[in-house]
């Protein structure tokens, strides 16, 4: 095989509570991942010698500060591949947006360099030195929907969420993971999301009870600094979403429909709303809107 060619998806948090910092200042987070159908797309191709990264946008680093030159740089030398590795990465997973676009990226490149190079890892080799790479990288290589606790690498597989669609709305502004977390007080004065209720939700294909628990502990610091958050999840709801929430550290917010019908009306009135082209859901200001649903692990 001298080429492989793999999408990297986009996951949205449908449940963040932070327990507690860390002395290596990490924290431990308690949390449901889902994968939604949002997606990169990596060419990989061996080459001669080194690590070459090719980007279709300049938001991104094409270097070693690029999660997906890491991901190829820990498989190399841990497996002593003396081959090179070429990657082009069409970037469509909004950038600094809460919805772990550089680790789902990483993610790709262990499996694809697993698939390209014939190592024949299995998911948990390949999740245990994602931890490395990245917190969420390891979900990365699971998908789906999931439980994830420690700093996000402990992961417990679940039953599929209940199938529904989801508008994902992207503001034009970028936020640092890192520094949301910074500013974090914990504890909080706010009540934390019933995560083992969500869990129990989506084990019985409950969508309104798993909906009605969505919460976010990070809209605390990102949606305080950014008002558009809050004002854009209000909206989502005014459109007939049954619950909207903020992404990981955000500012993304996504809401949560049951019906198609509902979906697609919420969906024209935000890319009205924000000026965004329906060809590429891209608005002036940087605004990126979405409807996709959620996607099954692989």
């Amino acid at each position: 095989m001298e080429s492989y060619d793999i999408r990297a998806y986009a996951k949205i948090n449908l449940g963040l509570d932070v327990l507690r910092r860390l002395e290596n200042g990490y924290h431990e987070v308690k949390m449901v991942m889902q994968t939604v159908g949002i997606y990169d797309e990596l060419a990989l191709r061996r080459t001669v010698g080194g690590i070459t990264l090719a980007v279709d946008t300049g938001e991104i680093p094409a270097d070693g500060n690029n999660l997906a030159h890491k991901a190829a740089k820990c498989l190399m030398e841990k497996y002593g591949i003396s081959e090179g590795i070429r990657i082009r990465l069409k970037k469509r997973i909004p950038v600094a947006a809460g919805m772990a676009g550089g680790s789902s990226d990483a993610a790709a490149v262990l499996l694809g360099m697993n698939r390209l190079f014939g190592l024949g890892l299995s998911g948990e080799e390949l999740r245990k030195l994602a931890v490395g790479i990245g917190a969420d990288v390891p979900y990365g290589i699971m998908g789906g929907t999931a439980l994830a606790e420690g700093i996000g690498e402990k992961l417990t597989a679940l039953n599929p969420a209940p199938d529904c669609y989801v508008l994902v709305a992207k503001p034009g502004i970028r936020v640092s993971t890192r520094r949301v977390y910074e500013q974090l007080r914990l504890p909080g004065p706010w009540k934390p999301p019933d995560i083992d209720g969500m869990v129990a939700a989506i084990g019985g294909g409950d969508l309104e009870g798993m909906a009605a628990r969505m919460g976010n502990v990070l809209e605390s610091v990102t949606a305080e600094k950014y008002p558009v958050i809050r004002a854009w999840k209000r909206r989502l709801l005014e459109l007939g979403a049954c619950n909207s929430l903020m992404s990981g550290s955000g500012p993304t917010v996504f809401g949560v429909f049951a019906e198609e019908a509902a979906a697609g009306k919420a969906y024209e009135v935000f890319l009205e709303e924000t000026s965004c082209s329906p060809k590429d859901r891209k608005g002036r200001r940087g605004e990126q809107i979405f409807l996709t649903k959620f996607r099954k692990a692989c």
